[in-house]
């Protein structure tokens, strides 16, 4: 049960971006520039790094969204689920010497250090790729607080998670409109 009015059936960030639309505009916009925008890191590199703080956040409704998201972008079921353990992970190299930074985030900002970035940068990230890592999941432990911190509707229906991943990866996350097929929805 949502601690506060959030329309009935809307899952997720929907919910509170449907209560307070001024603000679903720019994280929308954020989401899209970080995840989707033209990048050294491809989209699907970007998705599992979402997905992996929203994981360490217990954040489920964004961890399985982008999950699926990843997956799709990825041309499978890759990233459905947290990533216990990101150096057996079914990811690239460079995310995977990446994702100890985002951990590092995740646990406050304060808890990079040095030799996470040199281990980064001795596999070749680049700064602008160190940068994406830290932003991406910073803005995620935002958007994971903002979801949980409302109890946003979790619906725990796969087939929602599935079809918010199919619908990011076809329209991104700055189009108008997506949360309409959920509006019916019954939580």
């Amino acid at each position: 049960m949502p601690h506060i009015a959030l329309q009935s059936g809307v899952p997720g960030i929907r919910g509170p971006m449907v209560f307070r639309p001024a603000m679903a505009g720019p994280l929308r916009q954020l989401a899209g520039i970080l995840l989707h925008a033209q990048h050294t890191l491809s989209q699907g590199e970007r998705e599992p790094i979402s997905t992996y703080v929203s994981s360490l956040n217990g954040c489920n409704y964004r961890c399985t969204v982008h999950g699926y998201t990843a997956g799709s972008r990825l041309g499978g079921e890759v990233v459905t689920r947290p990533i216990a353990d990101p150096e057996r992970a079914p990811i690239s190299e460079k995310l995977r010497v990446l994702l100890p930074i985002a951990a590092r985030v995740q646990g406050g900002g304060k808890c990079v250090a040095a030799g996470d970035v040199e281990r980064a940068r001795r596999l070749e990230a680049t700064d602008l790729e160190i940068h994406a890592m830290v932003l991406v999941a910073a803005a995620f432990c935002m958007y994971n607080r903002y979801v949980d911190g409302l109890a946003a509707w979790d619906p725990g229906d796969e087939q929602i998670y599935r079809d918010v991943a199919n619908r990011v990866v076809k329209v991104g996350y700055t189009r108008p409109g997506w949360e309409k097929p959920f509006a019916e929805a019954k939580p």
